[in-house]
Protein backbone atom coordinates (compact mmCIF):
# COMPACT_ATOMS: atom_id res chain seq x y z
CA UNK A 1 0.00 0.00 0.00
CA UNK A 2 2.79 2.50 1.03
CA UNK A 3 4.42 1.69 -2.33
CA UNK A 4 1.51 2.02 -4.22
CA UNK A 5 0.75 5.38 -2.31
CA UNK A 6 4.64 6.67 -3.30
CA UNK A 7 4.13 5.78 -7.01
CA UNK A 8 0.62 7.45 -7.25
CA UNK A 9 2.13 10.76 -5.54
CA UNK A 10 5.54 10.15 -8.04
CA UNK A 11 2.74 10.21 -10.98
CA UNK A 12 0.49 13.17 -9.68
CA UNK A 13 3.07 15.59 -8.78
CA UNK A 14 4.96 15.06 -12.36
CA UNK A 15 1.54 15.58 -13.89
CA UNK A 16 0.74 18.13 -11.81
CA UNK A 17 3.85 20.48 -12.37
CA UNK A 18 3.63 20.31 -15.80
CA UNK A 19 -0.32 21.77 -15.86
CA UNK A 20 0.83 24.29 -12.58
CA UNK A 21 3.60 25.78 -15.09
CA UNK A 22 0.68 26.69 -17.59
CA UNK A 23 -2.28 27.70 -14.84
CA UNK A 24 -0.33 29.94 -12.74
CA UNK A 25 1.06 32.25 -14.81
CA UNK A 26 -2.81 32.57 -16.51
CA UNK A 27 -3.90 33.27 -13.07
CA UNK A 28 -1.56 35.54 -12.82
CA UNK A 29 -2.01 37.19 -15.62
CA UNK A 30 -5.33 37.25 -15.46
CA UNK A 31 -5.45 39.43 -12.11
CA UNK A 32 -2.99 41.93 -13.64
CA UNK A 33 -5.44 42.28 -16.69
CA UNK A 34 -8.67 42.63 -14.48
CA UNK A 35 -6.58 45.27 -12.44
CA UNK A 36 -5.51 47.55 -15.54
CA UNK A 37 -9.28 47.01 -16.81
CA UNK A 38 -7.48 45.68 -20.18
CA UNK A 39 -10.55 43.84 -21.39
CA UNK A 40 -12.40 46.96 -22.19
CA UNK A 41 -10.24 48.07 -25.42
CA UNK A 42 -10.84 44.62 -27.02
CA UNK A 43 -14.31 43.84 -26.17
CA UNK A 44 -15.81 44.82 -29.26
CA UNK A 45 -14.04 42.17 -31.14
CA UNK A 46 -16.78 40.10 -29.47
CA UNK A 47 -19.69 42.25 -30.62
CA UNK A 48 -20.44 40.19 -33.46
CA UNK A 49 -20.89 37.15 -31.22
CA UNK A 50 -23.38 38.58 -28.93
CA UNK A 51 -24.92 39.69 -32.22
CA UNK A 52 -25.37 35.88 -33.13
CA UNK A 53 -26.55 35.21 -29.98
CA UNK A 54 -29.03 37.75 -29.49
CA UNK A 55 -27.26 39.19 -26.20
CA UNK A 56 -27.03 42.39 -25.33
CA UNK A 57 -24.13 44.60 -26.47
CA UNK A 58 -22.95 45.22 -23.32
CA UNK A 59 -22.57 41.17 -22.73
CA UNK A 60 -19.45 41.52 -25.17
CA UNK A 61 -17.14 42.50 -22.19
CA UNK A 62 -18.52 39.36 -20.27
CA UNK A 63 -17.95 37.29 -23.59
CA UNK A 64 -14.19 38.63 -23.82
CA UNK A 65 -14.06 37.65 -20.08
CA UNK A 66 -15.00 34.27 -20.57
CA UNK A 67 -13.01 33.26 -23.53
CA UNK A 68 -9.90 35.34 -22.82
CA UNK A 69 -9.71 34.59 -18.98
CA UNK A 70 -12.36 32.28 -16.82
CA UNK A 71 -15.94 31.91 -16.31
CA UNK A 72 -16.07 33.42 -12.88
CA UNK A 73 -15.01 36.99 -14.35
CA UNK A 74 -17.71 36.60 -17.11
CA UNK A 75 -20.32 36.03 -14.62
CA UNK A 76 -18.78 39.27 -12.65
CA UNK A 77 -19.06 40.98 -15.80
CA UNK A 78 -22.98 39.68 -16.52
CA UNK A 79 -24.50 40.03 -13.26
CA UNK A 80 -25.25 43.69 -13.46
CA UNK A 81 -26.54 43.16 -17.10
CA UNK A 82 -30.43 41.48 -15.69
CA UNK A 83 -30.40 38.99 -18.60
CA UNK A 84 -32.87 36.89 -18.67
CA UNK A 85 -33.25 32.71 -18.13
CA UNK A 86 -33.34 32.20 -22.07
CA UNK A 87 -29.57 34.64 -22.10
CA UNK A 88 -28.18 33.26 -19.19
CA UNK A 89 -28.88 29.94 -20.60
CA UNK A 90 -27.38 31.05 -23.94
CA UNK A 91 -24.31 32.17 -22.48
CA UNK A 92 -23.98 29.26 -20.12
CA UNK A 93 -23.69 27.30 -23.06
CA UNK A 94 -21.67 28.93 -25.42
CA UNK A 95 -18.58 29.91 -22.61
CA UNK A 96 -18.95 26.33 -21.31
CA UNK A 97 -17.55 25.18 -24.41
CA UNK A 98 -15.82 28.03 -25.49
CA UNK A 99 -14.14 29.62 -22.10
CA UNK A 100 -10.02 30.35 -20.74
CA UNK A 101 -9.09 29.46 -24.18
CA UNK A 102 -5.57 30.36 -23.72
CA UNK A 103 -4.57 28.61 -20.37
CA UNK A 104 -6.55 25.24 -21.37
CA UNK A 105 -5.86 25.30 -25.13
CA UNK A 106 -1.99 25.58 -24.00
CA UNK A 107 -2.45 22.60 -21.91
CA UNK A 108 -3.89 20.61 -24.55
CA UNK A 109 -0.85 21.37 -26.60
CA UNK A 110 1.09 19.54 -23.89
CA UNK A 111 -0.71 16.51 -24.57
CA UNK A 112 0.36 16.79 -28.45
CA UNK A 113 -3.23 18.50 -29.79
CA UNK A 114 -2.37 22.19 -31.23
CA UNK A 115 -3.43 25.02 -30.06
CA UNK A 116 -4.95 26.11 -33.60
CA UNK A 117 -7.01 23.13 -33.51
CA UNK A 118 -8.09 23.26 -30.14
CA UNK A 119 -9.24 26.62 -30.63
CA UNK A 120 -11.01 26.08 -34.07
CA UNK A 121 -12.58 23.28 -32.31
CA UNK A 122 -14.29 25.22 -29.36
CA UNK A 123 -14.95 28.50 -31.01
CA UNK A 124 -16.56 26.42 -33.90
CA UNK A 125 -18.23 23.69 -31.44
CA UNK A 126 -19.67 27.12 -29.07
CA UNK A 127 -21.64 28.15 -32.00
CA UNK A 128 -23.14 24.88 -33.40
CA UNK A 129 -24.21 23.80 -30.01
CA UNK A 130 -25.37 27.01 -29.35
CA UNK A 131 -27.41 27.48 -32.78
CA UNK A 132 -30.06 25.08 -32.12
CA UNK A 133 -31.21 27.26 -28.71
CA UNK A 134 -31.76 30.39 -30.71
CA UNK A 135 -34.19 28.96 -32.30
CA UNK A 136 -36.22 27.55 -29.33
CA UNK A 137 -38.76 30.40 -27.76
CA UNK A 138 -37.29 32.42 -25.04
CA UNK A 139 -40.95 31.91 -23.07
CA UNK A 140 -40.34 28.42 -22.22
CA UNK A 141 -37.52 29.38 -19.79
CA UNK A 142 -38.85 30.45 -16.48
CA UNK A 143 -35.74 29.89 -14.15
CA UNK A 144 -35.16 32.82 -11.64
CA UNK A 145 -31.64 34.36 -10.35
CA UNK A 146 -31.10 32.91 -6.69
CA UNK A 147 -27.79 34.52 -6.51
CA UNK A 148 -25.88 37.68 -5.90
CA UNK A 149 -23.54 39.47 -8.29
CA UNK A 150 -20.03 37.82 -7.88
CA UNK A 151 -17.51 40.87 -7.74
CA UNK A 152 -14.05 40.75 -9.20
CA UNK A 153 -11.43 40.79 -6.53
CA UNK A 154 -10.03 44.38 -6.10
CA UNK A 155 -6.75 45.71 -4.89
CA UNK A 156 -5.27 49.23 -3.30
CA UNK A 157 -1.75 48.74 -5.50
CA UNK A 158 -0.28 46.70 -7.61
CA UNK A 159 1.99 44.76 -4.51
CA UNK A 160 -1.35 44.38 -2.92
CA UNK A 161 -2.43 42.72 -6.24
CA UNK A 162 0.75 40.55 -6.37
CA UNK A 163 0.72 39.48 -3.02
CA UNK A 164 -3.09 37.99 -3.09
CA UNK A 165 -2.56 36.59 -6.91
CA UNK A 166 0.35 34.74 -5.70
CA UNK A 167 -1.86 33.39 -2.43
CA UNK A 168 -4.40 32.16 -4.68
CA UNK A 169 -2.00 30.80 -7.45
CA UNK A 170 -0.62 28.81 -4.35
CA UNK A 171 -3.89 27.93 -2.93
CA UNK A 172 -5.05 26.51 -6.40
CA UNK A 173 -1.45 24.66 -6.59
CA UNK A 174 -2.12 22.77 -3.72
CA UNK A 175 -6.05 21.78 -4.92
CA UNK A 176 -4.60 20.81 -8.43
CA UNK A 177 -1.83 18.49 -6.51
CA UNK A 178 -4.24 17.20 -3.80
CA UNK A 179 -7.50 16.49 -6.43
CA UNK A 180 -4.68 14.54 -9.25
CA UNK A 181 -2.98 12.86 -6.49
CA UNK A 182 -6.51 11.10 -5.52
CA UNK A 183 -7.66 10.26 -8.65
CA UNK A 184 -4.56 9.03 -9.78
CA UNK A 185 -4.13 7.20 -6.49
CA UNK A 186 -8.17 5.72 -6.98
CA UNK A 187 -7.35 4.65 -10.66
CA UNK A 188 -4.71 3.01 -9.89
CA UNK A 189 -5.76 1.17 -7.17
CA UNK A 190 -8.94 -0.15 -9.65
CA UNK A 191 -6.09 -0.94 -12.35
CA UNK A 192 -4.37 -3.20 -10.15
CA UNK A 193 -7.09 -5.45 -9.60
CA UNK A 194 -7.50 -8.63 -11.59
CA UNK A 195 -11.00 -8.00 -13.19
CA UNK A 196 -9.62 -4.63 -14.46
CA UNK A 197 -6.80 -5.98 -16.01
CA UNK A 198 -8.29 -7.19 -19.10
CA UNK A 199 -10.09 -3.70 -19.70
CA UNK A 200 -7.12 -1.31 -18.93
CA UNK A 201 -7.49 0.73 -21.92
CA UNK A 202 -11.09 1.08 -21.18
CA UNK A 203 -10.55 2.22 -17.67
CA UNK A 204 -7.82 4.81 -18.51
CA UNK A 205 -9.94 5.93 -21.50
CA UNK A 206 -13.32 5.98 -19.01
CA UNK A 207 -11.01 7.58 -15.94
CA UNK A 208 -10.02 10.87 -18.11
CA UNK A 209 -13.24 11.27 -19.68
CA UNK A 210 -15.41 11.38 -16.29
CA UNK A 211 -12.46 13.32 -14.45
CA UNK A 212 -12.84 15.87 -16.98
CA UNK A 213 -16.94 15.99 -17.54
CA UNK A 214 -17.32 16.34 -14.06
CA UNK A 215 -14.03 18.62 -12.87
CA UNK A 216 -12.73 20.30 -15.78
CA UNK A 217 -9.78 19.78 -18.14
CA UNK A 218 -7.11 20.39 -16.00
CA UNK A 219 -7.85 17.54 -13.78
CA UNK A 220 -8.93 15.48 -16.71
CA UNK A 221 -5.65 16.22 -18.44
CA UNK A 222 -3.76 15.27 -14.69
CA UNK A 223 -5.03 11.99 -15.84
CA UNK A 224 -3.91 12.26 -19.58
CA UNK A 225 -0.30 13.26 -18.56
CA UNK A 226 -0.24 9.91 -16.50
CA UNK A 227 -1.19 8.10 -19.06
CA UNK A 228 0.62 9.11 -22.02
CA UNK A 229 3.91 9.69 -20.21
CA UNK A 230 3.12 5.78 -19.19
CA UNK A 231 2.79 4.67 -23.03
CA UNK A 232 -0.93 3.57 -21.99
CA UNK A 233 -2.85 6.02 -24.48
CA UNK A 234 -1.91 6.23 -27.81
CA UNK A 235 -1.54 9.71 -30.19
CA UNK A 236 -5.32 8.55 -31.62
CA UNK A 237 -6.31 8.15 -27.74
CA UNK A 238 -5.55 11.61 -26.68
CA UNK A 239 -6.80 13.23 -29.35
CA UNK A 240 -10.40 11.32 -29.24
CA UNK A 241 -10.27 11.94 -25.43
CA UNK A 242 -8.83 15.81 -25.69
CA UNK A 243 -11.93 16.60 -28.32
CA UNK A 244 -14.83 15.18 -25.86
CA UNK A 245 -13.48 16.88 -22.79
CA UNK A 246 -13.01 20.43 -25.01
CA UNK A 247 -16.59 20.42 -25.69
CA UNK A 248 -17.93 18.77 -22.73
CA UNK A 249 -16.28 19.36 -19.36
CA UNK A 250 -16.77 20.21 -15.85
CA UNK A 251 -20.62 19.46 -16.01
CA UNK A 252 -21.15 19.98 -12.79
CA UNK A 253 -18.87 23.26 -11.36
CA UNK A 254 -19.51 25.81 -14.48
CA UNK A 255 -22.99 25.13 -15.18
CA UNK A 256 -24.39 25.50 -11.39
CA UNK A 257 -22.31 28.77 -11.74
CA UNK A 258 -24.77 30.13 -14.43
CA UNK A 259 -27.84 27.98 -12.83
CA UNK A 260 -27.06 30.93 -9.75
CA UNK A 261 -28.62 33.26 -12.25
CA UNK A 262 -31.65 31.66 -13.71
CA UNK A 263 -30.29 29.32 -16.62
CA UNK A 264 -31.84 25.58 -17.35
CA UNK A 265 -29.01 23.61 -16.14
CA UNK A 266 -30.02 20.17 -18.21
CA UNK A 267 -30.33 22.77 -21.33
CA UNK A 268 -26.71 23.29 -20.70
CA UNK A 269 -25.86 20.09 -19.91
CA UNK A 270 -27.70 18.05 -22.52
CA UNK A 271 -26.36 20.33 -25.07
CA UNK A 272 -23.00 20.23 -24.32
CA UNK A 273 -23.25 16.51 -24.05
CA UNK A 274 -25.04 15.51 -27.30
CA UNK A 275 -22.31 17.64 -29.24
CA UNK A 276 -19.74 15.79 -28.17
CA UNK A 277 -21.21 12.50 -28.72
CA UNK A 278 -21.85 13.49 -32.17
CA UNK A 279 -18.42 14.83 -32.58
CA UNK A 280 -16.35 12.21 -31.12
CA UNK A 281 -18.19 9.77 -33.43
CA UNK A 282 -17.43 11.74 -36.51
CA UNK A 283 -14.16 11.78 -35.44
CA UNK A 284 -13.59 8.04 -34.39
CA UNK A 285 -15.15 7.14 -37.75
CA UNK A 286 -12.36 9.34 -39.69
CA UNK A 287 -9.77 7.72 -37.76
CA UNK A 288 -10.93 4.55 -38.41
CA UNK A 289 -10.77 5.39 -41.76
CA UNK A 290 -7.60 6.51 -41.82
CA UNK A 291 -6.04 3.58 -40.84
CA UNK A 292 -7.82 1.16 -42.70
CA UNK A 293 -6.35 3.69 -45.59
CA UNK A 294 -3.04 3.03 -43.98
CA UNK A 295 -3.06 -0.54 -43.56
CA UNK A 296 -4.34 -0.84 -47.41
CA UNK A 297 -1.43 1.02 -48.27
CA UNK A 298 1.39 -0.77 -46.32
CA UNK A 299 -0.21 -3.80 -47.50
CA UNK A 300 0.00 -2.59 -51.35
CA UNK A 301 4.08 -1.85 -50.91
CA UNK A 302 4.80 -4.89 -49.12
Amino acid sequence: MHEQLRESLKSSLSSAILILKLVVPFYILADILLYYDLLRPVSFLFSPVTNFLQLPAEAAMAIAAGVLLNLYAAVAFAAPLGLSSYEWTILGVFLGVCHSLPVENSIMKKLGISFTYSTILRVSMAFLTTLPLLFVPPSLFTGKSKGQGIELASYSNLPDLLIQSLTGAAILSLKIIGLITVIIFVMDMIKRTSFIQNYGQRVQTSFSLLTGQLLGITYGAGILFKEAGSGNLQRRDLLFIGTFLMICHSLLEDPLLFVLFGANFWVMVVSRLLMACIVAFLLSRFLSHQEQKEKEKESKTE
